[in-house]
């Protein structure tokens, strides 16, 4: 049995407030486990992304509860939250957030650098995550010197040189072409097989289904639905 990375359970979210208030997630109930890749999918608003950075810690639910590596949420203070994320969580986004002036090592290093780590172990890091990610060869480039899919690598090592329990990933793939989604996945799905360690991907690229362990569905706020993917048949 695979351990519980993060476990949300009847999670609440009401975003504004007034006429304008809208109940984004409604009594929404996930389990995360390591050494799985899980695809959560769903049409725009349906609160994919409010539920990624509920999970996160970036956001708190207004009711329901989450527990990451065990720990509560739960009347945490800011700094509190900010620390769990930071020690257990990694981020993928859609549009890679780089720093341009960086070289690849240097936006990987950064992750470590606002850690507190030590310059050398720090870039030992980073190099090893970059090799993990198919990058050895592109440690001194800057972002505008690799393509798109090679940009996303280096915010996947970003994402990992922590060594993190849960890798989220929001739309990893949509700005990739199919060649480029395909090779990211196939990162991810490896980084996934590390049994302390799950990763949770929301999507709306159907090219991306076979990788999945486990596929959640959601609609207006809940979960609609949950099916093992054709890697968790494997």
């Amino acid at each position: 049995m695979t351990e519980t990375v993060i476990d949300a359970v009847d999670v609440v979210k009401v975003l504004g407030r007034g006429p304008g208030q809208v109940q984004a997630l409604r009594g929404v109930s996930l389990a995360l486990g390591g050494g799985e890749l899980t695809l959560l999918i769903g049409p725009s608003g349906s609160g994919k992304t409010t539920l990624l950075s509920i999970l996160g810690c970036i956001l708190s639910p207004t009711s329901g509860t989450v527990r990451v590596c065990g720990q509560s949420t739960a009347q945490m203070q800011p700094e509190d939250m900010a620390r769990l994320r930071r020690d257990h969580v990694g981020f993928i986004f859609q549009s890679y957030h780089l720093f341009p002036t960086l070289t690849a090592a240097d936006n990987v290093r950064l992750a470590l650098d606002v850690r507190g780590e030590p310059s050398g172990s720090a870039i030992a890091k980073a190099r090893k995550a970059l090799a993990v990610v198919g990058l050895s060869h592109k440690m001194k480039s800057f972002p505008r010197q690799l393509s798109g899919g090679e940009q996303q690598r280096v915010a996947i090592a970003r994402a990992i040189v922590g060594n993190p329990s849960a890798i989220l990933a929001d739309e990893p793939t949509s700005a990739l072409d199919s060649e480029n989604g395909q090779a990211i996945m196939k990162v991810l799905a490896q980084i996934a097989k590390d049994q302390a360690r799950g990763v949770l991907v929301v999507t709306h690229d159907p090219r991306i289904l076979p990788f999945a362990n486990r596929i959640i569905r959601i609609e207006d706020g809940r979960i609609v639905g949950e099916e093992k993917g054709r890697a968790g048949r494997d």
